[in-house]
């Protein structure tokens, strides 16, 4: 290990993470080739995400280092900051239409869409959002093919707080703010309360099987508390279905 060497927690990426000066190592994996690409295209498009730099002389993988805090860290964000997330999803899938996709059929995906038509983050969540002087999405590790409604339906739910013991009431007015800041068309805003209860049980799903498999980190996570929470998430967002739905087809 170098001297300047500082490790890098809290995700679930395989292997060490570490930051040396403005960058960030990690292992490179089967998908960091087009992983790196897409980030190119999307900053060529515009759009404000972390520098891929290719590959240290250990053969890792190396992003540009993005300072600040995670809204994790922060939440409950507030209607204008929500406004702000659902303009700059929005704005990667927008980018996103001009980029090839991988063929679905030869990428490994975690909790694959069905009928995948868009290269996509696939965690737009608070845990991946600094927020400082710039506003930047990282971890980029599990981008891959999926659609629009299916990595915006786990954006709402995440940033939404669409967790249980939330108000109902406070998490649907977060949910509109963040949709309202995607500019969402009525077709769109229809689908995504059965998306988000179809895309949040996914993830309890993932970390129930994983603990039954031994699939790693996903089995540690569930041993360690995630897996109550999805469930409880997922009974959430399926009981207050008609609560989303009202929210999210309010006129103005």
């Amino acid at each position: 290990m170098c001297d300047d060497e500082q490790e890098l927690t809290g995700g679930n990426a395989p292997g060490r993470v570490v930051r040396i000066g403005e960058t960030v190592r990690k292992p490179w994996i089967d998908n960091t080739s087009v992983v790196q690409s897409y980030l190119g295209a999307l900053r060529e498009r515009g759009v404000d995400a972390p520098t891929p730099l290719g590959c240290d002389h250990q053969g890792r993988q190396m992003v540009e280092y993005v300072s600040g805090t995670l809204a994790l860290d922060q939440l409950p964000l507030g209607p204008e900051d929500l406004l702000r997330v659902g303009r700059m999803i929005r704005r990667i899938h927008d980018a996103s239409e001009f980029i090839s996709v991988p063929d679905p059929d030869a990428w490994t995906m975690l909790l694959p869409a069905e009928s995948p038509n868009l290269m996509c983050h696939n965690d737009l969540a608070p845990w991946n959002l600094i927020m400082g002087d710039r506003r930047v999405f990282i971890d980029w590790d599990g981008a891959g093919p999926s659609t629009r409604l299916w990595d915006l339906a786990y954006a709402a739910q995440s940033f939404g707080m669409l967790f249980e013991g939330q108000a109902v009431g406070s998490a649907a007015a977060r949910l509109r703010a963040l949709v309202d800041g995607y500019d969402a068309d009525i077709a769109l805003r229809e689908a995504l309360p059965p998306a988000m209860a179809k895309r949040t049980a996914a993830m309890f799903e993932l970390l129930r099987s994983s603990s039954e498999s031994g699939l790693q980190p996903w089995a540690d996570m569930y041993a360690n508390g995630h897996g109550g929470h999805w469930r409880a998430a997922a009974e959430y967002v399926a009981r207050n279905h008609t609560a989303w739905e009202r929210a999210l087809s309010q006129t103005e």
